[in-house]
This record gives structure tokens, sequence and C-alpha cells, in this order.
């Protein structure tokens, strides 16, 4: 037997179950979306959770990315952002600090 995600078939050897807890607000809305695509209830939080770590994982890295930019002294000093930003909607409004 075969587990559909993503539209690949992945071995039934090759996956593990998983369980937890939502409102039952939630469920139903799982259910309803679940029925309108014609989709096991599996497959969507497959795509859901598979999503949501890409966008953390590329959260996390942009953020080390720039954690180690600052590490290299390539930030710009707060107080010169404040700077920048009190400008902001006057006619004296100045480019973003480098």
């Amino acid at each position: 037997m075969h587990s559909l995600q993503c539209g690949l078939e992945i071995p039934m050897s090759e996956t593990i179950s998983l369980s937890f807890r939502v409102p039952k607000e939630t469920a139903e809305q799982l259910e309803q979306l679940a029925a309108a695509m014609d989709r096991p209830r599996s497959w969507l939080l497959g795509r859901a959770l598979e999503e949501y770590l890409e966008v953390q994982a590329w959260q996390v890295a942009e953020i080390r990315a720039g954690m180690e930019e600052i590490r290299q002294g390539k930030g710009v000093p707060h107080e010169k952002v404040v700077a920048w930003l009190e400008t902001w909607g006057t006619d004296e409004e100045t480019e973003p600090p480098a």
C-alpha cells in the first residue's frame, strides 16, 4: 500500500503515523476541504506540514544569515536606523542607511 503525498507515491514502509489534537472547528474545516478537493485528510495534512516546514526552514536560514552578517560587522547600527525612520513623512526624508 502507498501513501500519496504531494502527488508522489511513497511506500508505507517509508512513512510514519503522527497523532495530534486540534480544535473541533479545525477538524471540521479539514473535512470540508478534503471533501471539496476529493483528497484524503492525510494528504492535506501532509501538504500543510511540508509547506509549513519549508517556510520555517527558510525563515531560520535567513535569520542565521543575518546574524552572521552582523557578526561580520555588516549590520547597520540601531541609532542610524532610528534616525532614518524619524525622517519618514517629513520634507527632510533621507535615504536608508547603508
